[in-house]
């Protein structure tokens, strides 16, 4: 029992790791090769929904068991929209700068939770998400001739993300784990069609490769994240997930020369503070329950 936290912990990292390959790989194929940001999420996760599918079998009943499937449509559908604006903002925007930014999620998270969950959200948490909106700001820089409008883009993802995280929230109520899991993965790929109709299919030849890449890494790293959940808490985890940084960093420098102002890593600093702020509070309130 003692090691199994410390394996969990370990395939945290990997997962980080291998989200920051296909992040390198989505820029590549995106603002290096041209590749229409629609087009490359759509092939990149049907990719992945492929090792998936003899899993999906082998617990499609799990579907039928659900009253809420409207929920689980606007669930996926805010997914699908959050992925859309991520790889739309990597076709723009620094790695460094877009992975800093997504982390400001647990914060819309916190504001979905108060506003449309009716959840009790202390003074406490309202002041962690003020604080994590400046370090946001300052990473934005809106002040400086760097800024660019793309930049919102990422912010816009995690705002999305944030909004599928509370419905996911509300879903779990009363389904279970399997039944959230198999609607994400069977209506994923349908929307990401739907929405890369506008924009065709078709692939720059230099960028195949690379998508097929973040497509495998993709599902290698799902598999590995939720193998990691099983094992430990979210709160133990939370730490190791934002390893993320520092590797999306690394390889951004390395495959494309990105250097992050010094502002990101001030930014980067007062969303973590705010973030473990935020998770503190949350492992207090739930420890009465």
């Amino acid at each position: 029992m003692t090691r199994q936290p410390m394996i969990a912990a370990g395939l945290m990292v990997a997962a980080g790791a291998f989200f920051a390959l296909v992040n390198t790989a989505i820029q590549a194929a995106t603002m290096l090769n041209g590749a229409a940001p629609p087009a490359v999420t759509f092939w990149q996760y049907l990719i992945a929904l492929g090792f998936y599918i003899p899993w999906i079998y082998r617990h499609r009943l799990a579907v039928l068991r659900t009253d809420q499937v409207g929920l689980h449509v606007l669930r996926v559908a805010l997914a699908a929209v959050g992925v859309q604006l991520w790889v739309m903002g990597l076709a723009h925007v620094p790695i460094w700068q877009a992975i800093a930014l997504i982390m400001l999620s647990p914060f819309f998270v916190t504001l979905g939770a108060g506003l449309v969950l009716r959840e009790n959200v202390t003074t406490q948490r309202w002041g962690a998400v003020v604080l994590g909106i400046v370090g946001g700001a300052i990473i934005l820089e809106p002040w400086s001739d760097r800024f660019q409008m793309y930049a919102l883009l990422p912010v816009a993802a995690a705002a999305f993300w944030a909004a599928s995280s509370v419905v996911t929230k509300r879903l779990t109520r009363v389904d279970g784990p399997e039944t959230v899991t198999i609607y994400l993965l069977v209506l994923l790929t349908p929307i990401n069609f739907g929405l890369a109709a506008g924009t065709g299919f078709a692939l720059p030849q230099s960028a195949i490769w690379y998508v097929v890449g973040a497509g495998l890494l993709t599902a290698a790293a799902q598999h590995v994240l939720v193998k990691a959940y099983s094992m430990a808490d979210a709160a133990f985890l939370q730490p190791f997930d934002h390893l993320k940084l520092p590797l999306n960093v690394a390889l951004g420098f390395a495959a494309f020369g990105f250097a992050p102002t010094g502002s990101m890593w001030l930014g980067t600093a007062i969303i973590l503070a705010a973030s473990f702020y935020l998770l503190n509070q949350e492992s207090r309130t739930a420890q009465p329950a």
